[in-house]
């Protein structure tokens, strides 16, 4: 098999902010895996959080790819990837089982247990931004069809709670997104302030570490407690247990579609609904988590819509419900 990759820029229509840190852009990598005239294709993005950049991507890419020559196919390829990091991991993983739905003649969905396909709404995400913004953008999502808006939150409590108010007077469920912004109290005193307004899930609200005190905030909080951050591997699912209604499983995070199935597993062992989550990206980085959608309760799969230009399609989202062709494969196609 041959492994090829190329760079190239993704631009937001308007900066996200969230507690941590803005993002206005991100280096995207497509990772291709040919063999028998075919070509899977995965995508890998950068982030200062997990500490990828291009050079350090394509500088793996480069180390994986005569260990990719040596081998006879794509499903002996998904036991090779352990030593990478998740988002690297994930986005090869993409490919290959692109490759792989390709070669069967069926799309991925079909490899991971759901036969057929089911149209799901997503969420989409509001940054932190002032009430009187967070309230238009929220109109203008819901006329679009969005049902549920996550609203990012963290560092201005009085704004934050304006904000979540004007999102909620436009009849949207919300889920309430701090990215480990608050205090343990400090999320139980918003969340009893928030008032009428519907919440689907309070998604890590407290700095990632500390699960007895994600347990304390759970017992105190009417609304789901999802986890994020503190819920990368199989591992922190299972210590999660009794701590929290839910977890996120980002692919970039948890190291590709094998590894997300793995999670997915352990989460229900331990009683746990699934969020699927992603980072900011094109249609063809978030296709496959749209193909693991059967598994979840809450479905966030709206990086592809942050962007100015997306340079894929084929999974929909723009009224708010994800689509697929039925296509083999990821079902995405360059635009």
């Amino acid at each position: 098999m041959r492994l090829d990759w190329d760079v190239r820029g993704l631009e937001l229509r308007t900066p996200l902010r969230i507690s941590r840190s803005v993002m206005a852009r991100r280096d995207a990598v497509r990772v291709v895996v040919s063999t028998d005239g075919l070509r899977g294709h995965g995508e890998v993005v950068t982030s200062a959080f997990y500490g990828l950049d291009a050079p350090t991507i394509t500088s793996l890419l480069t180390g994986l790819r005569p260990v990719l020559a040596g081998l006879p196919g794509p499903e002996e390829a998904l036991g090779a990837l352990g030593d990478l990091p998740a988002g690297v991991r994930a986005g090869v993983d993409a490919a290959l089982h692109d490759l792989i739905g390709l070669r069967r003649g069926v799309p991925v969905h079909a490899l991971v247990g759901t036969p057929e396909w089911t149209d799901v709404a997503t969420a989409r995400t509001i940054g932190i931004t002032s009430p009187e913004d967070a309230g238009a953008q929220a109109a203008e999502l819901v006329g679009r069809g969005f049902p549920v808006l996550k609203v990012k939150v963290g560092g201005d409590d009085e704004r934050d709670l304006a904000a979540v108010a004007a999102v909620g007077a436009t009849g949207a469920r919300v889920i309430l997104d701090p990215n480990g912004a608050w205090t343990p109290e400090g999320t139980v005193r918003f969340v009893e302030r928030v008032g009428g307004v519907p919440l689907d899930a309070v998604e890590q609200p407290i700095a990632p570490g500390t699960p007895d005190a994600l347990a304390w905030v759970r017992e105190r909080c009417p609304a789901p407690l999802v986890a994020d951050e503190d819920a990368a591997t199989v591992a922190d699912v299972r210590a999660l247990a009794g701590a929290v209604d839910g977890v996120n499983v980002k692919l970039a995070k948890c190291g590709g579609i094998t590894a997300a199935m793995e999670v997915v597993a352990a989460a229900r062992e331990a009683g746990l609904d699934v969020m699927l989550g992603c980072l900011v990206a094109s249609s063809l980085g978030i296709a496959p988590a749209v193909h693991l959608t059967g598994h979840a309760r809450w479905v966030d799969l709206d990086g592809h819509l942050l962007l100015a230009a997306d340079p894929w399609s084929g999974i929909g989202g723009e009224d708010g419900v994800l689509r697929l062709t039925g296509a083999p494969g990821l079902g995405v196609v360059p635009r």
